[in-house]
């Protein structure tokens, strides 16, 4: 497992272009990893996850993988200096029942309402409550194999933080689409509004856990959304 560190030069046409196109930005990070031959979707071929940071000086680019990327496919200017690529299996070591981590998580918190008509699929909606958006980070330790300790108030210890919208246009395989498919419903529009958690967790489920380092947690996956940091407790929950 790999863990990159690039420090973007926010000057660079490029990044912009990026930056107000979270589709195009997933195809920038894209990029840096070989092609699939075997019809598997890319990224998880390589088991990308990837979070812009926020510094004082613009943004850090964070991505996980499982095959070393080749950043060098990064056009001039667009960094500020050399990737930095590390190995991170160590923090596979780490994971065993009853282990208090600190850690930080940019994720989609959304819920999905079934219409009740048979063959029509339900309408998701984001949470953008506090409250539902712990309660939904709550469930995804049930599936993932972790727990939110109890703070002295009794309260869940995470404090949930509202990101930038993330926004962009992606237009389906043009090998997909009929002849006759009117162009207003080819290309499709995303919105995702990210919720960034900072906080502690309990490993309860070492293999569910690890899963769930290894594959992410949550939706929008390709843009920004699930990757899991882990640091030791009581301290910033960065890797």
């Amino acid at each position: 497992m790999f863990l990159s560190k690039l420090t973007i030069n926010v000057r660079s046409r490029e990044f912009r272009r990026d930056y107000v196109d979270i589709h195009q930005m997933h195809r920038t990070i894209m990029s840096a990893f070989p092609a699939v031959l075997d019809g598997r979707p890319a990224r998880q071929a390589h088991g990308v996850l990837w979070r812009l940071e926020p510094t004082r000086r613009g943004f850090e680019l964070l991505v996980q993988s499982c095959t070393r990327p080749d950043w060098s496919s990064f056009v001039n200017g667009y960094l500020e200096r050399p990737a930095q690529v590390r190995e991170i299996d160590h923090v596979l070591k780490v994971i065993r029942p009853g282990r208090k981590l600190a850690f930080r998580l940019v994720a989609n918190p959304t819920q999905t309402i079934n219409s009740g008509i048979t063959g029509q699929r339900g309408k998701r909606f984001v949470h953008r409550r506090p409250d539902k958006q712990i309660e939904w980070l709550v469930r995804q330790g049930e599936r993932h194999g972790f727990v939110l300790p109890l703070t002295r108030d009794g309260q869940p210890d995470v404090a949930p933080s509202p990101c930038p919208t993330l926004r962009g246009r992606k237009a389906p395989d043009e090998h997909k689409l009929p002849h006759d498919q009117p162009a207003s419903q080819q290309p499709h529009t995303i919105v995702i509004e990210p919720v960034r958690y900072d906080g502690h967790l309990v490993i309860t489920d070492p293999e569910a856990f690890q899963r769930a380092l290894l594959t992410g947690i949550g939706r929008a996956k390709a843009y920004g959304c699930g990757l899991l940091s882990l640091a030791p407790a009581r301290t910033v929950a960065v890797r």
